[in-house]
């Protein structure tokens, strides 16, 4: 059957403009990092992004490494665009990153132009696109000069295979840096990818909101719900076969009993918003109009249109943030 999307995709999706530039993109995005690969069910994955379309959701980010495997994302996301969403390629944003480890030798990892380029090839020849509309330098590289690394986004800017350029866990100094070069090169930096949420504050600390403003440009955040933390999934301790169990990046420890009486006072302000914890995690994650997207996962399309309905309530009162603020600590 051929995928219509809905007529009113637009009508409820908030759309903020990335810094200074003339892109603006949905308050929450689309990310393809966990649950786009080879052991996903290709119907499930093809029905959560043809929901999240309907729903006004416009971007999706991906990176070179998504999976598991490594690219099958990208592959996966490659072959849904041509089952039903090509027709719509222009009412997208779609990204990819490169920067973390990709293939083998000295080439497949950090910030050469050398790999950067090889990178953004491969990945297109993987979704089947002659560009994307952004293109991320996943991490800083402490060995490639910065000058290198900006030199090459600038390029692929210019060779028509990006559209925009960002950066990815770049901080407030190494943004002014990687801003500069751009800005003499004559490309923007359009955007800033860091992890941020009620229990990650370090962009606070870092005065990196106050630094992508100076240079004209956005901010997209990562892991809002602290890999799902912020959620319900856990306020009773951990339950078997959960991602806590299994995954890398997060560990049992990060759940102790401060932490779980912490989620447990947070749910409880949520509920007086009448918002579960997810949703008032990404609606705090919002409240600063410089927060120009939160990048979300699903699993389903009942937590996608979950998670989206946080946009129904982004309003805090001063007292509900200072309650936040006693138990939102990181």
């Amino acid at each position: 059957m051929t995928y219509v999307p809905s007529a009113n995709r637009y009508e409820s999706m908030v759309y903020r403009r990335s810094g200074r530039s003339g892109l603006k993109l949905p308050a929450l995005s689309l990310g393809l990092w966990h649950n786009f690969g080879d052991a996903r069910h290709l119907e499930g994955q093809r029905d959560i992004l043809r929901r999240a379309f309907d729903l006004g959701v416009t971007h999706f980010d991906l990176a070179n490494n998504y999976g598991p495997p490594p690219g099958s994302a990208e592959e996966n996301f490659g072959r849904h665009l041509a089952a039903g969403l090509r027709p719509y390629r222009d009412e997208l944003v779609i990204s990819s990153k490169a920067g973390y480890h990709m293939w083998d030798g000295p080439y497949g990892d950090f910030g050469s132009r050398k790999y950067l380029i090889s990178s953004l090839d491969q990945s297109l020849t993987r979704m089947g696109l002659d560009y994307v509309d952004v293109f991320y330098h996943h991490r800083p590289d402490p060995d490639t000069p910065l000058e290198e690394t900006m030199g090459a986004l600038d390029a692929i800017v210019r060779s028509g295979k990006a559209l925009y350029v960002g950066i990815s866990n770049y901080r407030a100094e190494q943004v002014a840096a990687a801003a500069a070069i751009l800005a003499d090169l004559g490309t923007p930096l359009l955007i800033n990818q860091p992890s941020y949420s009620m229990f990650n504050r370090w962009t606070e600390r870092d005065g990196l909101l106050d630094a992508l403003e100076a240079a004209g440009a956005g901010c997209i955040a990562f892991s809002p719900l602290a890999q799902g933390l912020l959620t319900d999934r856990y306020l009773k301790g951990i339950p078997e076969g959960s991602r806590m169990r299994t995954s890398q990046f997060l560990n049992e420890d990060a759940l102790d009993e401060v932490k779980l009486e912490r989620v447990a006072a947070l749910n409880a302000i949520a509920g007086k918003r009448g918002q579960s914890l997810a949703q008032m995690a990404l609606a705090w994650a919002l409240r600063d109009d410089r927060m120009t997207s939160l990048i979300i996962g699903a699993s389903s399309v009942g937590q996608l249109e979950d998670n989206v309905a946080a946009l129904d309530n982004l309003d805090f009162t001063g007292e509900e943030l200072a309650a936040i603020d006693e138990y939102a600590i990181g």
